[in-house]
Protein backbone atom coordinates (compact mmCIF):
# COMPACT_ATOMS: atom_id res chain seq x y z
CA UNK A 1 0.00 0.00 0.00
CA UNK A 2 2.73 2.38 0.95
CA UNK A 3 4.21 1.84 -1.95
CA UNK A 4 1.50 2.38 -4.51
CA UNK A 5 0.81 5.77 -2.00
CA UNK A 6 4.72 6.55 -2.88
CA UNK A 7 5.01 5.59 -6.73
CA UNK A 8 1.59 7.50 -7.77
CA UNK A 9 3.15 10.97 -6.12
CA UNK A 10 6.40 10.31 -7.77
CA UNK A 11 5.02 12.05 -11.34
CA UNK A 12 3.47 15.05 -9.09
CA UNK A 13 7.12 15.66 -7.44
CA UNK A 14 9.05 14.79 -10.49
CA UNK A 15 6.76 17.25 -12.77
CA UNK A 16 6.67 20.46 -9.78
CA UNK A 17 10.38 19.80 -9.60
CA UNK A 18 10.82 20.28 -13.44
CA UNK A 19 8.57 23.57 -13.31
CA UNK A 20 10.76 24.75 -10.95
CA UNK A 21 13.44 24.20 -12.57
CA UNK A 22 11.94 25.60 -15.96
CA UNK A 23 10.80 28.45 -13.77
CA UNK A 24 14.35 29.46 -12.38
CA UNK A 25 17.00 28.48 -15.53
CA UNK A 26 14.25 29.55 -18.36
CA UNK A 27 15.22 33.41 -18.17
CA UNK A 28 18.87 32.87 -17.68
CA UNK A 29 18.47 30.44 -20.73
CA UNK A 30 16.79 33.05 -22.86
CA UNK A 31 19.64 35.69 -21.74
CA UNK A 32 22.43 33.32 -23.11
CA UNK A 33 20.99 32.96 -25.86
CA UNK A 34 20.47 36.92 -26.67
CA UNK A 35 24.33 37.12 -26.49
CA UNK A 36 25.30 34.33 -28.84
CA UNK A 37 22.86 36.01 -32.00
CA UNK A 38 23.38 38.60 -34.42
CA UNK A 39 20.42 40.70 -33.32
CA UNK A 40 17.93 39.89 -30.10
CA UNK A 41 15.04 41.97 -31.86
CA UNK A 42 15.27 39.70 -34.92
CA UNK A 43 15.93 36.18 -32.74
CA UNK A 44 17.91 33.58 -33.81
CA UNK A 45 16.96 33.88 -37.40
CA UNK A 46 19.44 36.91 -37.49
CA UNK A 47 21.92 34.21 -37.09
CA UNK A 48 24.57 33.03 -34.54
CA UNK A 49 27.83 34.66 -33.51
CA UNK A 50 30.52 34.86 -31.10
CA UNK A 51 30.86 38.53 -31.47
CA UNK A 52 29.14 39.97 -28.23
CA UNK A 53 31.58 37.59 -26.44
CA UNK A 54 34.60 39.03 -27.62
CA UNK A 55 33.59 42.57 -27.13
CA UNK A 56 32.62 41.78 -23.21
CA UNK A 57 36.21 40.10 -22.90
CA UNK A 58 37.81 43.08 -24.53
CA UNK A 59 35.86 45.29 -22.20
CA UNK A 60 35.57 43.71 -18.89
CA UNK A 61 37.89 41.01 -18.90
CA UNK A 62 39.76 42.23 -16.02
CA UNK A 63 36.45 42.27 -13.95
CA UNK A 64 37.04 38.32 -14.13
CA UNK A 65 40.05 38.13 -12.62
CA UNK A 66 39.44 40.97 -9.73
CA UNK A 67 36.25 38.88 -9.00
CA UNK A 68 38.10 35.73 -8.62
CA UNK A 69 40.77 37.23 -6.66
CA UNK A 70 38.40 38.87 -4.60
CA UNK A 71 36.59 35.89 -3.86
CA UNK A 72 39.51 33.92 -3.23
CA UNK A 73 41.15 36.45 -0.61
CA UNK A 74 37.56 36.81 1.17
CA UNK A 75 37.85 32.71 1.69
CA UNK A 76 41.62 33.01 3.02
CA UNK A 77 40.58 36.17 5.37
CA UNK A 78 37.62 34.31 6.99
CA UNK A 79 39.22 31.37 7.48
CA UNK A 80 42.08 33.10 9.43
CA UNK A 81 39.99 35.11 11.08
CA UNK A 82 36.32 33.67 11.07
CA UNK A 83 37.58 29.80 12.38
CA UNK A 84 39.14 31.76 16.00
CA UNK A 85 36.07 33.79 16.17
CA UNK A 86 34.13 30.99 16.02
CA UNK A 87 36.31 29.03 18.84
CA UNK A 88 36.35 31.45 20.96
CA UNK A 89 32.66 32.01 20.74
CA UNK A 90 31.94 28.64 21.20
CA UNK A 91 33.87 27.86 24.21
CA UNK A 92 32.90 31.34 25.98
CA UNK A 93 30.25 31.21 28.78
CA UNK A 94 29.80 34.77 28.78
CA UNK A 95 26.19 36.64 28.46
CA UNK A 96 28.33 38.98 26.18
CA UNK A 97 29.59 36.47 23.70
CA UNK A 98 26.18 35.62 22.69
CA UNK A 99 25.52 39.30 22.32
CA UNK A 100 28.45 39.68 19.91
CA UNK A 101 27.21 36.66 17.92
CA UNK A 102 24.05 38.55 17.38
CA UNK A 103 25.96 41.88 15.88
CA UNK A 104 28.07 39.75 13.54
CA UNK A 105 24.70 39.25 11.56
CA UNK A 106 24.43 43.34 11.55
CA UNK A 107 25.88 43.17 7.88
CA UNK A 108 23.93 40.55 6.37
CA UNK A 109 20.75 41.98 8.17
CA UNK A 110 20.92 45.86 6.94
CA UNK A 111 21.14 46.40 3.30
CA UNK A 112 24.26 46.57 1.92
CA UNK A 113 24.28 50.27 0.67
CA UNK A 114 24.05 50.88 4.18
CA UNK A 115 27.19 48.84 4.89
CA UNK A 116 28.91 50.29 2.29
CA UNK A 117 28.20 53.53 2.80
CA UNK A 118 29.22 52.94 7.04
CA UNK A 119 32.46 51.87 5.32
CA UNK A 120 33.01 54.72 3.40
CA UNK A 121 32.52 57.31 6.24
CA UNK A 122 34.56 55.27 8.52
CA UNK A 123 37.85 54.78 5.73
CA UNK A 124 36.91 56.60 2.86
CA UNK A 125 39.32 58.99 3.33
CA UNK A 126 42.32 57.25 2.66
CA UNK A 127 42.65 57.37 -0.74
CA UNK A 128 44.94 54.98 -2.01
CA UNK A 129 42.91 52.34 0.10
CA UNK A 130 39.71 53.79 -1.01
CA UNK A 131 40.95 53.02 -4.75
CA UNK A 132 42.36 50.10 -4.30
CA UNK A 133 40.58 46.20 -4.25
CA UNK A 134 41.45 46.13 -0.77
CA UNK A 135 38.89 48.22 -0.09
CA UNK A 136 36.07 46.36 -2.01
CA UNK A 137 37.50 43.23 -0.10
CA UNK A 138 36.74 44.53 2.86
CA UNK A 139 33.27 45.32 2.36
CA UNK A 140 33.52 41.56 1.26
CA UNK A 141 34.65 39.98 4.51
CA UNK A 142 32.41 42.47 6.30
CA UNK A 143 29.08 40.93 4.72
CA UNK A 144 30.71 37.12 5.05
CA UNK A 145 32.54 37.08 7.85
CA UNK A 146 28.89 35.48 9.95
CA UNK A 147 28.46 32.59 7.67
CA UNK A 148 31.92 31.73 8.12
CA UNK A 149 31.65 32.13 12.08
CA UNK A 150 28.12 30.77 12.69
CA UNK A 151 29.01 27.77 10.86
CA UNK A 152 32.59 26.62 12.26
CA UNK A 153 31.28 27.71 15.61
CA UNK A 154 28.34 25.25 15.65
CA UNK A 155 30.45 22.28 14.82
CA UNK A 156 32.70 23.61 17.41
CA UNK A 157 30.12 23.09 20.08
CA UNK A 158 28.90 19.48 19.06
CA UNK A 159 29.54 17.77 22.01
CA UNK A 160 31.47 14.79 20.93
CA UNK A 161 34.59 17.76 20.07
CA UNK A 162 34.02 19.41 23.63
CA UNK A 163 35.24 15.89 25.23
CA UNK A 164 37.71 15.14 22.39
CA UNK A 165 38.82 18.70 23.63
CA UNK A 166 38.91 17.81 27.10
CA UNK A 167 40.56 14.23 26.50
CA UNK A 168 43.59 16.08 24.77
CA UNK A 169 44.32 18.50 27.63
CA UNK A 170 44.59 15.62 30.00
CA UNK A 171 46.83 14.07 28.00
CA UNK A 172 49.17 17.02 28.09
CA UNK A 173 48.63 18.60 24.87
CA UNK A 174 48.59 22.59 24.62
CA UNK A 175 46.25 24.93 23.34
CA UNK A 176 47.81 25.12 19.68
CA UNK A 177 48.37 21.43 19.67
CA UNK A 178 44.73 20.80 20.60
CA UNK A 179 43.72 23.22 18.49
CA UNK A 180 45.50 22.92 15.27
CA UNK A 181 46.31 19.05 16.00
CA UNK A 182 42.81 18.06 17.17
CA UNK A 183 39.67 20.98 16.70
CA UNK A 184 40.16 22.24 13.51
CA UNK A 185 40.77 18.73 11.43
CA UNK A 186 37.57 17.65 13.28
CA UNK A 187 35.97 20.96 12.19
CA UNK A 188 36.97 20.67 8.75
CA UNK A 189 34.18 19.88 6.54
CA UNK A 190 32.52 22.57 8.39
CA UNK A 191 35.53 24.76 7.49
CA UNK A 192 34.81 23.69 4.03
CA UNK A 193 30.77 24.19 3.26
CA UNK A 194 31.37 27.79 4.92
CA UNK A 195 34.34 28.48 2.45
CA UNK A 196 31.97 27.53 -0.52
CA UNK A 197 29.62 29.62 0.80
CA UNK A 198 31.87 32.45 1.28
CA UNK A 199 32.80 31.84 -2.71
CA UNK A 200 29.47 31.71 -3.65
CA UNK A 201 28.13 34.95 -1.82
CA UNK A 202 31.60 37.01 -2.60
CA UNK A 203 31.14 36.71 -6.52
CA UNK A 204 27.99 37.35 -6.70
CA UNK A 205 27.88 40.21 -4.63
CA UNK A 206 26.53 43.67 -5.95
CA UNK A 207 24.68 45.91 -4.04
CA UNK A 208 27.54 46.94 -1.27
CA UNK A 209 30.29 46.33 -4.43
CA UNK A 210 28.63 48.79 -6.63
CA UNK A 211 28.73 51.44 -3.42
CA UNK A 212 32.58 50.00 -2.89
CA UNK A 213 34.10 50.33 -5.97
CA UNK A 214 35.91 52.53 -8.31
CA UNK A 215 36.14 52.79 -12.38
CA UNK A 216 39.59 50.93 -11.64
CA UNK A 217 37.95 48.28 -9.32
CA UNK A 218 34.82 46.77 -10.76
CA UNK A 219 33.79 43.16 -10.48
CA UNK A 220 31.68 40.84 -12.54
CA UNK A 221 28.60 41.66 -11.34
CA UNK A 222 29.62 45.74 -11.29
CA UNK A 223 30.62 45.12 -14.95
CA UNK A 224 27.46 43.29 -15.83
CA UNK A 225 25.29 46.58 -14.73
CA UNK A 226 27.55 48.50 -16.57
CA UNK A 227 27.05 46.20 -19.51
CA UNK A 228 23.33 45.79 -19.45
CA UNK A 229 22.98 50.09 -18.47
CA UNK A 230 25.16 51.25 -21.56
CA UNK A 231 25.47 48.76 -24.39
CA UNK A 232 23.55 46.77 -26.37
CA UNK A 233 21.29 43.91 -24.87
CA UNK A 234 23.52 41.50 -27.21
CA UNK A 235 26.54 42.36 -24.98
CA UNK A 236 24.75 42.27 -21.59
CA UNK A 237 23.87 38.82 -22.26
CA UNK A 238 27.18 37.66 -23.88
CA UNK A 239 28.69 39.02 -20.07
CA UNK A 240 26.37 37.02 -18.15
CA UNK A 241 27.40 33.48 -20.30
CA UNK A 242 30.78 34.62 -19.63
CA UNK A 243 30.34 34.89 -15.62
CA UNK A 244 28.45 31.40 -16.01
CA UNK A 245 31.70 30.06 -18.13
CA UNK A 246 34.14 31.29 -15.16
CA UNK A 247 32.01 30.69 -12.27
CA UNK A 248 30.57 27.70 -12.66
CA UNK A 249 33.37 25.40 -12.91
CA UNK A 250 35.18 26.84 -9.78
CA UNK A 251 31.76 26.37 -7.78
CA UNK A 252 31.61 22.71 -9.10
CA UNK A 253 35.13 22.07 -7.88
CA UNK A 254 34.59 23.54 -4.76
CA UNK A 255 31.18 21.52 -4.23
CA UNK A 256 33.31 18.37 -4.93
CA UNK A 257 36.24 19.35 -2.40
CA UNK A 258 33.68 19.97 -0.11
CA UNK A 259 31.85 16.48 -0.82
CA UNK A 260 35.27 14.77 -0.54
CA UNK A 261 35.88 16.41 2.44
CA UNK A 262 32.76 15.40 4.44
CA UNK A 263 33.26 11.60 2.83
CA UNK A 264 37.03 11.69 4.39
CA UNK A 265 36.92 13.43 7.60
CA UNK A 266 32.65 12.55 8.10
CA UNK A 267 29.98 15.38 9.18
Amino acid sequence: MKATVHASRSPWLLALTLLVAIFMIGPVLISVTAGLTQNYSVGWRSGWTLRWLGEVWDNYGSTVMASIWIASAAVAGNILLGVPCAYALARSRQRWSAWFEELLTLPVAVPGLATALALILAYGQWRNFRQSFSFVLVGHMVFTLPFMVRTVAAAFRRHELIALEEAASTLGARFMQRFLGVLVPAVFPAIVSAALMVFTLSVGEFNLTWMLHTPLTRTLPVGLADSYASMRIEIGSAYTLVFLVVVLPMLWLLQLAATLTEKRYGT
